[in-house]
């Protein structure tokens, strides 16, 4: 019997109301191409298998990945890779496996200690967006990082990884999941997110300089945004540039929505002492 690893974050799912509930998530249909992160005993992958036309795992685990391949390796429309998720050049894997090429649709339960490189990975950023959209990517994510994705302006969980990521995506909340739902239960809450990748409605100018402005700008979050934004812009100009658009002058960065970044980067374009690459 395979146990959990601490190196690998590894905390199973064992609840039938959560994995119930991951699978009407993704709402999936016969057409579906999924990938599925971090597989670990397939408990979730034999509930997609039947629904989908394919599903890629990637699994780091070399022992996991031996009881994958025992159990469901006769699967026609499963094919397993080891390794690093993060690090591995998917595409370049399946060049042999038309099947399994072009995943439309993303379903794992995700290492808390990688939650933001993956769903960088998967969304791309505000600079380098994903090329090749998912249809929709489902998640099981630790709780307060899934109130930072789908936080709203103003709010205290809101913050840089909330705007870039509803930058590229809309997200939803589908449900919390106790820590009483894995084996081990890990310290901490879980909840599913669903990311619907999707253009912004009024597209930023310059996307490298706005990813900068989000990061100078949430530097330091109790100071106001023309403090943290001092060293790239004059404050009164900045002061000028947020009447303009009816914003009080001594807002924060977490006070201002998705759209109120991309219209203060686009009105002040020249105003910007930041390069672009």
């Amino acid at each position: 019997m395979v146990q959990p690893r601490k190196q690998f974050a590894q905390h199973w799912l064992k609840s039938e109301k959560a994995l119930n509930t991951i699978v009407k998530a993704a709402e999936c249909q016969e057409t579906d191409r999924v990938l599925e992160i971090g597989p670990g005993t397939g408990i979730l992958t034999r509930r997609l298998l039947p629904l989908v036309h394919s599903l890629l795992a990637v699994e780091i685990d070399p022992d996991l990945c031996k009881l994958l391949v025992k159990q469901l390796g006769e699967r026609e429309n499963f094919l397993l890779l080891q390794g690093d998720f993060l690090t591995l050049n998917v595409p370049s894997q399946l060049t042999a496996f038309s099947k399994f090429q072009k995943q439309n649709k993303v379903v794992a339960n995700i290492p808390y200690n990688i939650t933001g490189p993956i769903i960088e990975k998967l969304l791309g950023t505000i600079a380098s967006p994903n090329p090749e959209p998912y249809d929709s990517i489902v998640l099981l994510v630790q709780k307060e990082v899934a109130e930072r994705l789908y936080a709203k302006p103003g709010s205290r969980s809101f913050g840089a990884l909330s705007l870039r990521v509803q930058y590229l995506a809309d997200c939803e909340l589908i449900c919390s999941v106790p820590a009483g739902a894995f084996y081990p239960p890990p310290k901490v809450d879980s909840a599913v997110v669903r990311l619907l990748p999707r253009q912004i409605e009024i597209p930023v100018n310059d996307p490298k300089k706005l990813e900068n402005l989000v990061k100078l700008g949430f530097g330091s979050k109790r100071k106001m945004l023309r403090n943290n934004l001092q060293s790239v812009v004059d404050r009164d100009r900045l002061t000028q540039l947020l009447e303009q658009l009816e914003i009080n002058p001594q807002v924060r960065a977490e006070d201002l929505s998705v759209s109120q970044w991309v219209t203060l980067v686009n009105l002040g374009t020249g105003d910007w002492r930041l390069g672009t690459g």
